[in-house]
């Protein structure tokens, strides 16, 4: 209420309900029922934590209308972008903000500014640009978009702002995929919280009608708000899940340097004997290898001259494919057939896969799809031993996996697939399954 008494167009943070609150924890309450839980599960990598719950919250509004310390304003690297955001900021703030921007002298992508609220609710705007998406340019528009929600959060730090309110940075009209901004989104704000949650009190996210449903489907992964949920969030975790700060991790640009480059690391004692050291490895360290001449590789492979070393680092590569298409498909209608999921561990604490044969309509289905699927739920899962459980009771012809699947399967899938299956199980085979 204003002091005539007319209510305020503007809405209190402290107000909304957090994401905790609107949960009620499945689980039993004592402690015995806790413990047992987790001893029999594999845990998230994004645990359960009440505390972070409580200081993120998910409303369904305009982010002008926050009353908060901050909001967080998307635009273009001049900002004057003429996005719904970013008008409606303008029009409640005042002329006075465009004045103020003018001092700043543009935004690069990734970046974030700040500058006051004027007329708005909130004391401060940050100012960030998003990028522009293309899938050839996947990779750096993801460390982009990271970098925009990192330095927003790390500016609200140093400025000792208690309570921040995200619009979607990625606006439709850069033209990133709404999923996918959505989950950099979401870890890179859970790990910020975990290490520097003390300096900051909530954390909205204000979205549209239309952004809201994909927030609810991914807040349990990065969010969840009991371990009951954690545990069936884990399958659908991306496989990357970014560093400890939630920045994404592209292995090609991993550089590592020793404390002495080209130098063993038992090479204390040889120092004293000069030039008796052995500089034959040198240039073999990480830092020092190229990639080499890629069609030359492909090449030697069919002529069947390339080393092993060489065609398991060609296999990488061809997975690593694999799971970055797998990770940007739409791939709903494959997991809504329930054809593979998870469900617990066996009595040596592996997890237990299962796959239901029935469920697969092998001749309506677009197989490569299947494979994408299977890549999906099973990256993370075999990191560490597993078994499978194939059930083939009530299958058909319509459901057997032809031999060439299979095949492909077993090519295309990561040396730790084969390496940590433990076993697999045949339920109620048929005599063509004994053939």
């Amino acid at each position: 209420m204003d002091p005539l008494g007319a209510p305020s167009q503007f809405v209190d943070v402290d107000t909304l309900p957090s994401w905790g609150d609107s949960w009620e924890d499945e689980l039993d309450t004592s402690d015995t029922a806790a413990e047992t839980f987790q001893e029999n599960t594999i845990r998230s990598p994004f645990l359960y934590n009440k505390n972070i719950n409580g200081k993120v919250v998910l409303w369904k509004g305009d982010v002008a209308l926050l009353n908060c310390t901050a909001i967080v304003n998307t635009s273009n690297e001049n900002l004057t972008d003429k996005n719904p955001v970013s008008e409606s900021i303008f029009m409640l703030a005042g002329p006075d903000l465009k004045e103020d921007l003018h001092k700043l002298k543009g935004c690069r992508t990734g970046e974030a500014k700040l500058t006051k609220g004027f007329n708005l609710a909130a004391r401060f705007i940050i100012h960030t640009v998003g990028p522009k998406y293309k899938s050839r340019y996947r990779t750096a528009a993801e460390s982009s978009l990271y970098s925009c929600y990192r330095n927003v959060l790390q500016l609200a730090k140093e400025q000792s702002m208690s309570s921040v309110g995200f619009c979607v940075i990625n606006s439709a009209k850069r033209g990133y995929p709404l999923e996918d901004a959505t989950h950099i989104a979401l870890r890179t704000v859970r790990r910020f919280l975990e290490i520097h949650g003390e300096t900051i009190e909530k954390v909205v996210f204000a979205v549209s009608e239309l952004e809201e449903a994909t927030y609810q489907k991914l807040l349990p992964l990065y969010f969840p708000r009991s371990l009951r949920e954690e545990c069936r969030s884990l399958p659908y975790l991306p496989a990357d899940i970014g560093n400890a700060e939630g920045e994404p991790v592209v292995p090609e640009r991993q550089i590592r340097i020793s404390e002495k480059p080209g130098a063993p690391e038992d090479s204390q004692e040889e120092e004293a004997e000069g030039l008796g050291v052995d500089l034959s490895f040198i240039g073999s360290h990480a830092f020092a290898r190229m990639e080499g001449d890629i069609d030359k590789q492909r090449r030697l492979i069919l002529q069947g001259q390339l080393s092993e070393a060489a065609l398991q680092k060609q296999h990488q590569r061809n997975y690593n494919r694999w799971l970055c298409q797998a990770r940007s498909e739409d791939l709903s209608d494959i997991a809504s057939l329930k054809a593979l999921y998870q469900t617990g561990v066996d009595n040596c604490g592996r997890t237990v896969m299962v796959v239901v044969g029935r469920n697969i309509p092998v001749t309506l289905i677009d197989m490569d799809k299947a494979l994408l699927y299977f890549i999906h739920v099973m990256d993370h899962i075999a990191v560490k031993e597993y078994v499978l459980v194939y059930f083939h009771t009530l299958t058909s012809e319509y459901n057997h996996l032809d031999s060439d699947f299979l095949k492909k399967l077993y090519d295309v899938v990561d040396v730790k697939y084969k390496r940590n299956l433990k076993a697999v199980y045949f339920v109620h085979p048929t005599f063509r399954s004994k053939d």
